[in-house]
């Protein structure tokens, strides 16, 4: 007996994209259900070999439903996943409105995945910022080997986190440029194409971003509250796939072959490393893959125990939707759920 999936936000980047890997991934669904808002009730969309009808969010009962994979954005979680999780349906929420809640988990399936039974308290798991994602990926056998003290960490973000707009906006201006119309920035404050804008998400008081806050907040949350974090996040011209520049600095020794060694044997880390041109990842390559990428791996000389990694991975992917579907895996895998209608 399968479980019953509803996907919310079904029409957006990343659900789509949740709905791909739920097929690819043969996760022991029966039935598979795509959610939106109202306005987009009727809309096709694609599972696999076959098309559903978008059902609208406000209307769906969800007592039948097992799991509802949630990327609506955070002010509709906000409202809808407490109640979706009253229903017995476990949410996991690719959103920021749970993640700093105690009483959510926040879940990497190969950072801390038995966290996960904490799922219990509110029916409701959160998925991290995509950055944070495939930071704390390549960071978790590292600190486990060598305890991480401090982490300085620049993001080079695609626009394709921001969402089908930022993504078109870009496509756009790079449009306009070659045909020298005026360029209008909408989604971004300043011109993308051919630009990159140091700044993501609001600004806080302390002069960081909220999207910098966020890898601060989560990765203590995950992996050690104890870790000192720093970052600035730069978006980027670049549909899809996101980098990052980490500088760490450890409490033991720790080489760069250790480095590779243990990042080569680690779960969801792919090391493509050669000191030679090419021999390296871009985000242009990660678009459509599972794996964090690590390359550049190298000693920093002005710290003691100190390395240098270059980070990249489909932010779509293990940023929200891959990630998302791992969870619900590490559900039905650890047995932590079963289905409403083998119950019935």
């Amino acid at each position: 007996m399968g479980f019953k999936i509803a996907v919310a936000g079904a029409t957006g980047n990343v659900g789509r994209e949740m709905l791909d890997i739920l097929d690819e991934r043969g996760f022991p669904a029966d039935e598979v259900v795509a959610l939106a808002s109202r306005r987009s009730q009727g809309t096709e969309v694609s599972f696999g070999d076959r098309t559903l009808k978008v059902q609208a969010l406000e209307n769906y009962d969800f007592s039948d439903t097992d799991i509802c994979l949630m990327s609506a954005g955070g002010t509709v979680s906000k409202e809808w996943s407490p109640r979706i999780g009253a229903k017995g349906c476990v949410v996991i929420d690719n959103s920021s409105a749970w993640r700093y809640d105690a009483d959510v988990p926040l879940i990497v399936p190969e950072v801390n995945a038995d966290a996960i039974t904490g799922f219990t308290r509110k029916n409701i798991i959160a998925n991290p910022n995509c950055s944070t994602a495939q930071l704390v990926v390549a960071l978790k056998p590292l600190h486990d080997h060598a305890r991480i003290k401090r982490v300085v960490v620049s993001t080079y973000q695609s626009v394709s986190g921001g969402g089908k707009d930022a993504m078109e906006e870009l496509f756009n201006q790079t449009r306009a440029i070659f045909v020298n119309d005026p360029i209008e920035p909408d989604k971004f404050t300043k011109r993308i194409a051919f630009n990159v804008i140091p700044h993501i998400d609001s600004f806080m008081e302390d002069g960081y971003t909220k999207e910098e806050w966020k890898v601060l907040a989560e990765t203590k949350k995950m992996l050690d509250p104890a870790i000192k974090v720093t970052c600035t996040a730069v978006r980027v011209p670049v549909f899809i796939g996101h980098s990052e520049s980490i500088n760490l600095e450890f409490e033991n020794e720790i080489t760069a072959d250790e480095a590779r060694n243990i990042l080569r044997e680690a779960p969801g880390c792919l090391v493509i490393d050669k000191q030679e041109d090419g021999g390296y990842i871009t985000p242009y390559e990660s678009a459509g893959e599972d794996a964090t990428y690590i390359s550049r791996i190298r000693e920093d000389a002005t710290v003691e125990n100190g390395l240098n990694l270059w980070v990249v991975s489909d932010n779509l992917r293990k940023g929200a939707a891959l990630n998302t579907v791992q969870i619900a895996e590490v559900l039905v895998n650890r047995g932590l759920i079963t289905p409403k209608k083998a119950a019935a």
